[in-house]
């Protein structure tokens, strides 16, 4: 069977750490069980790393970056460009597994996978990036500059983009000379299981690309471990914080993303159809499990047509992961949880326009069906908290003022959105929003390359230093080496005209 593979049938897949170039168990030999969310069956088990397992692979990463960044860019994007060939190749294979462990359906599995794929493309034009500034700042002097690896890097990753979120900062990564420990989820380990396989058949040298699987041993043995320059984390914003305290505390380079609460507004001369739709792909997709869905609309004015199609197009979606349109949430905890808010707005007096909860009657998985929620009492908990699932809370304001009050408000800052069809309306938000990725009638305002991804510094959306992908991601993962440089007067007998040298 092919590294890192699963059997056509579909077994369980046992995932163990790749370390060294080669699947190894872990040192306790302690599994996890790992679950379908859409239909509750066993998908596979994962190993529990302990510190020792971190450390041998944090020794491994360490010797093997040596060979690694004395390759020149040129070579090392070159195995990228091998890798890409291989995600394409084994894209359907790779949405397969994701639609088994995370839920998605297949559009969206497709492409997460397709997302992860762009990023690497651009890992590949890092020939033609990383070259730094070359200036003659004075008569005979000569400034330049030149990047260099940081060394051993640990990348952890949440549930949610099993390919995608990876791919923020692999290839990049290890193209700009990294060593690199990824820390998947423990919820969705089958799809990293099998790209670690491609990475290793595209030739990333044994121990350059390595991973540990586990909880929060796992992760405290990443980023206490000294030899381990920087740590990328995307996940809760509570856990993002305690990374990046730690590692500023061992000063060491650390970006970590949080969690988010985006708000889209609405203005009454917005294009309904094309609104309706928008929001209603911002809120459902995914599951409204990703960082950058909405989370509450602010109607301005009379938007009722607006909300009335959103009602209407949100009902008719289905569940289903193959044929239907919305998936499961990942897990149990994490549908009593969204179930919960919904409640609590309900008997707090909130209207739900459109309820979610009878899908979560279904017989196998844990589902929550779209859900439409509008409110009157701004202090509801719905209206703050990061729910991470498909659900919408609405309000209706009078003002522009009001609704740009809300969002700034917020004490998040991934993303915000408005709906217009006048330019000038659209300035007055996008350069007032209190959020680090804007859009003008995109409810999923993610940066494309070489735009990198990354909210408000300030807010609980955003820890550390720069972005995480793109040029972002390329100045994260480098140090600036400046070179200055004179040279004295050729020797004499030297074949040059020296006699106007001093003139240079």
């Amino acid at each position: 069977m092919t590294l890192g593979s699963t059997s056509a049938t579909m077994s369980l897949t046992k995932c163990d750490n790749f370390i060294g170039g080669k699947f190894q168990p872990p040192a306790d030999a302690k599994y996890l069980e790992v679950f379908s969310p859409s239909t509750g069956e066993q998908v596979g088990s994962v190993c529990l790393s302990s510190i020792k397992d971190v450390d041998q692979a944090v020794e491994v990463a360490k010797e093997a970056h040596l060979g690694w960044k004395a390759l020149t860019v040129k070579a090392r994007a070159a195995i990228m460009f091998k890798f890409h060939h291989l995600m394409a190749e084994h894209q359907a294979e790779l949405a397969d597994l994701i639609v088994r462990e995370n839920g998605k359906n297949r559009a969206e599995a497709l492409a997460d996978v397709a997302k992860g794929m762009e990023t690497i493309e651009w890992a590949c034009s890092l020939p033609q990036l990383v070259g730094g500034k070359t200036l003659m700042v004075s008569r005979g002097i000569q400034c330049h500059e030149v990047r260099d690896s940081l060394g051993v890097v640990a990348c952890i990753v949440p549930f949610n983009f099993p390919a995608m979120v990876p791919m923020w900062t692999l290839p990049i990564a290890l193209t700009c000379g990294n060593s690199v420990i990824l820390k998947p989820s423990e919820k969705v380990p089958l799809t990293m299981n099998r790209i670690a396989g491609l990475l290793k058949e595209a030739g990333i040298p044994d121990g350059v690309f390595q991973m540990v699987n586990g909880t929060v041993d796992a992760v405290n043995g990443l980023v206490d471990n000294p030899e381990v320059a920087a740590v990328t984390f995307v996940g809760s914003s509570r856990v993002a914080e305690i990374v990046s305290k730690r590692c500023r505390n061992l000063n060491k380079r650390c970006i970590a993303l949080g969690g988010a609460k985006n708000h889209l507004v609405t203005l009454p001369d917005c294009n309904v159809d094309m609104a309706s739709n928008d929001i209603l792909a911002s809120f459902a997709g995914c599951c409204g499990q990703r960082c950058m869905a909405a989370s509450v609309l602010l109607l301005v004015g009379d938007c009722e047509e607006v909300l009335s199609k959103l009602i209407e197009k949100a009902s008719k979606l289905q569940p289903g992961c193959e044929k239907g349109q919305v998936g499961p949430v990942i897990d149990a905890a994490s549908q009593q949880r969204i179930l919960k808010y919904i409640d609590e707005a309900e008997a707090g007096g909130a209207k739900i326009l459109l309820d979610g909860r009878p899908w979560s009657k279904r017989e196998k998985g844990t589902w929550v069906g779209p859900t439409i929620i509008m409110h009157e009492n701004e202090a509801d908990r719905a209206l703050h908290d990061e729910i991470f699932g498909p659900v919408i809370s609405c309000m209706r304001v009078k003002t522009w003022a009001e609704a740009l009050r809300i969002e700034n408000s917020n004490p998040h800052g991934n993303a915000a959105a408005v709906y217009t069809s006048h330019g000038g309306h659209a300035e007055w938000f996008t350069s007032r929003f209190r959020a680090g990725m804007l859009g003008v009638n995109i409810g999923v305002p993610v940066p494309r390359e070489p735009f990198s991804f990354g909210g408000m510094y300030g807010t609980k959306s955003k820890y550390g230093d720069m972005d995480i992908t793109g040029d972002g991601a390329m100045e994260f993962f480098t140090n600036r080496k400046k070179i200055t440089t004179k040279w004295g007067p050729p020797a004499p007998g030297a074949c040059v005209d020296t006699a106007n040298f001093d003139a240079m």
